[in-house]
């Protein structure tokens, strides 16, 4: 029952806050019922960890041949764990944010925590598109109601990468169904098919491109910085910290194992495009003005060498991607955190209006620090087992791709060391000559991301296991 309880948990408080009245009521609501999935999860996690796998499958749609099958393998605990810890962080940091129609608000976030949650548990084709479009309908209208001035030509851009990659998937999931000998949905059919030449490079790329999308990666990015950067910073958050971790995570489950021949044909195109697109993103994000943006880039810098990584083709490589998507679902929330208190208290994300904040602020410069320090993978923070272990597994692939890839080491340090250089030091100005502290929710929550990116930096060994079953799984179909 656990997996089915962190679908419903927030799918049913989500439905009953459209029915709220008040802001307080609405943050309270969505806060507690975040805190309970996340009592679901850590319960799930350490069930799992004593008595394995836990499944969840009853009959959906018969007739079609699709079952409600859901199910906590080692990702699927990871990433449950990942959006059971991001939520209530999220409500936590902007407690004291205020948003027009609270209720609807806080409905469409925990319905989109609902639709994560089944996407990364679905054990069946047509289940797994019915949740990937549940995450994501939500986050249109949060971005188009609640977002800044550009926010429908942002929205808009938005939708139609997403519907066409959404569409690509479906008719891939379709051509998949019809192939399996019963017409079954489910991902042990999928992964029992044997399809060859033209057929499975075909809907390869119907998968891929969707994926690609989600991710992004180069040269899918273009509606992420835009997106992120007119977003309300805690949809922002949701979008950087969980949601492109889907398109991660769907290429490992549902890409590599279906489609082997394909992956390996076409791994070593995936791995120049993901390389160009993190150099790309770290030189737009040295130049950038914005704190958003600059947050928005570094995203795709490390999203595209979790993606390199993958198409590696080897263990290790496989397993820090594993790593690094926990590990920087923390790192990024974390920065967004900073990013909003800074704006909200400020009026301002532009780096050339702000200076010497670490005079008004100390609290929040340290913290900052830390999250700066782990989103460039400073030993003994978290980020580093991950990066590492994907490094390892490029060079073991190509020593000069990976040498290529490295010198996004040098632009990330480059770009996040300016980022604090510029917020934190140097003088005050007219912007920050009267700024305080920043408020006791948004400290005690960075204080326990801050826990988190030194607990795991220091013993990473519990994430490294959950990544076990998969890896053996998917590169013994690779």
């Amino acid at each position: 029952m656990v997996p089915l309880l962190l679908i419903l948990l927030p799918l049913i408080s989500g439905l009953l806050s459209f029915f709220m009245k008040g802001s307080n009521a609405a943050k309270a609501w969505a806060l507690l019922s975040s805190i309970l999935t996340l009592i679901v999860a850590v319960i799930g996690v350490c069930s799992c960890t004593k008595y394995g796998c836990l499944n969840y499958d009853t009959a959906w749609l018969p007739s079609l041949g699709s079952r409600f099958t859901i199910g906590l393998d080692g990702m699927g605990k990871m990433l449950a764990l990942l959006t059971a810890i991001s939520f209530p962080v999220v409500f936590g940091a902007t407690y004291r944010n205020n948003y027009k129609n609270p209720g609807s608000f806080y409905a469409l976030m925990l319905l989109t925590q609902a639709g994560l949650m089944g996407v990364f548990l679905s054990l069946d084709g047509l289940l797994f598109y019915f949740f990937w479009e549940l995450a994501l309908i939500p986050v249109y209208f949060l971005c188009s109601t609640w977002g800044g001035e550009k926010r429908i030509a942002v929205t808009f851009k938005f939708f139609i990468y997403t519907f066409i990659g959404s569409l690509l998937m479906l008719v891939g999931i379709l051509y998949l169904y019809f192939q399996t000998p019963e017409h079954s949905f489910a991902i042990k059919d999928f992964y029992a098919l044997h399809l060859v030449g033209k057929q499975q490079h075909l809907i390869f790329w119907l998968f891929f491109i969707a994926f690609a999308i989600k991710m992004p990666i180069f040269p899918f990015h273009t509606w992420q910085p835009d997106a992120y950067e007119q977003s309300p910073t805690s949809v922002t958050m949701v979008l950087s910290g969980v949601m492109v971790k889907m398109g991660i995570f769907a290429v490992i489950r549902w890409l590599v194992p279906i489609f082997p021949e394909a992956t390996k044909y076409y791994s070593h195109t995936i791995i120049i495009l993901s390389v160009i697109g993190m150099i790309y993103a770290s030189l737009i994000a040295i130049k950038q003005d914005d704190v958003k943006r600059l947050i928005a880039y570094s995203s795709i810098a490390h999203i595209g060498l979790m993606c390199a990584a993958i198409f590696a083709g080897n263990a290790i490589g496989l397993k820090g991607v594993m790593v690094q998507m926990f590990n920087h679902g923390i790192n990024v929330i974390g920065l967004w955190i900073v990013a909003d208190a800074i704006e909200q208290q400020l009026g301002t994300r532009k780096f050339s209006e702000l200076g010497g904040l670490a005079q008004k602020a100390p609290t929040l410069a340290i913290l900052l620090v830390v999250m700066a320090l782990a989103n460039i993978a400073l030993p003994l923070t978290n980020a580093f087992v991950g990066e590492f272990l994907m490094f390892n597994g490029l060079f073991q692939y190509n020593v000069y791709i990976a040498a290529v890839a490295g010198i996004s080491i040098i632009l990330g340090a480059v770009y996040t060391l300016n980022m604090v250089q510029k917020i934190f030091y140097g003088n005050t100005v007219e912007s920050t000559i009267n700024a305080t502290e920043v408020s006791g929710n948004v400290q005690w929550v960075l204080v326990a991301l801050v826990v988190i990116v030194i607990a795991l930096g220091v013993y990473p060994q519990p994430l490294i296991n959950l990544t076990n079953s998969t890896v053996a799984a998917v590169i013994g179909v690779h």
